[in-house]
């Protein structure tokens, strides 16, 4: 993994969540995160006996987990010191053997990894055969009107532009990252989030206690100027405010899973391998290329 480019500043992620943690605020999108988990692990009646919770920050999904009927060891891998983890490790360095797990799931974490195919790999790699990873991810669209807003302004005012929102994946990106990985049936699925704000700086005050604050590598070390704040709190209001002067927000979470293969799964059939006609089946008469 050395040689993948570094797009996040670890030592800086760690120091946002360290002061998210200390002021004590709640996150609105991994209580949603976690409410979605339970009721997309209830539509099967599989029991995950052994399961992980990989890097979530907080323990909501973990506790999802662990109140989930046949659950007998729920171990929580923690980012970070501080957060309540079983143990600390980095998402891209899993400190597991294989098949260790029936169920891998991630809860608005994994965006932060450099390399996304090896995270994914990994994960396949630590379930029993016929054991599920299920994911949920940000996806391209979170927060297009800060970074719209952010771009015109610093082109405004100081005449360049600078990294500021984190560059997330898309939905078949996503998907196609399942099936590299070597997982069955991949499934993948978008919940597009609209918050409303008063103002643009509160959603900015909010991104601050989830210690989602400009964490990339390559992000200006420069101060930001308040000519530059002020004029994209202008924008925003301008080009993303309802009538009743509220601003937006939006949040994109991709969902994925996918399944270790197993004999048992479903798969589809080979080319030439059925032994009826689609016709027959439909009542109609079937016509050949150039024929009646």
């Amino acid at each position: 993994m050395s040689d993948v480019p570094s797009l996040v500043d670890r030592a800086a992620l760690k120091r946002a969540r360290r002061r998210a943690r200390a002021g004590g605020g709640d996150d609105f999108l991994i209580a949603r995160v976690a409410e979605d988990v339970a009721d997309r692990l209830a539509a099967t009646l599989r029991p995950f006996p052994r399961a992980l919770d990989l890097a979530t920050p907080g323990p909501r999904v973990a506790d999802v987990l662990r109140a989930r009927p046949g659950a007998s060891r729920v171990v929580r891998a923690a980012f970070e010191e501080g957060d309540g983890g079983d143990l600390v490790c980095d998402p891209q360095a899993l400190p597991f053997a294989p098949e260790s797990f029936d169920l891998v799931v991630s809860g608005l974490a994994l965006h932060f990894a450099d390399d996304l195919p090896g995270v994914f790999a990994q994960a396949r790699r630590l379930l029993a055969p016929d054991g599920l990873f299920l994911v949920a991810i940000l996806g391209g669209d979170t927060l297009t009107e800060l970074r719209q807003s952010f771009a015109a302004a610093e082109a405004e005012v100081e005449g360049g532009l600078s990294p500021r929102v984190l560059p997330f994946a898309d939905v078949r990106s996503i998907g196609a990252l399942l099936q590299r990985a070597g997982l069955a049936l991949p499934v993948t699925d978008v919940d597009k989030v609209t918050v409303r704000y008063g103002h643009p700086l509160d959603l900015a005050r909010d991104l601050r206690a989830w210690g989602a604050t400009n964490v990339l590598a390559e992000r200006s070390r420069r101060p930001l100027r308040r000519a530059t704040l002020a004029r994209m709190t202008e924008i925003y209001a301008e080009r993303f405010s309802d009538p009743d002067g509220r601003v937006r927000a939006t949040f994109e979470i991709i969902w994925a899973s996918g399944w270790a293969p197993h004999l048992s799964q479903q798969t589809p059939l080979k080319p030439g391998s059925a032994k009826a006609r689609l016709a027959d089946a439909l009542g109609v008469h079937e016509r050949t290329p150039g024929g009646d």
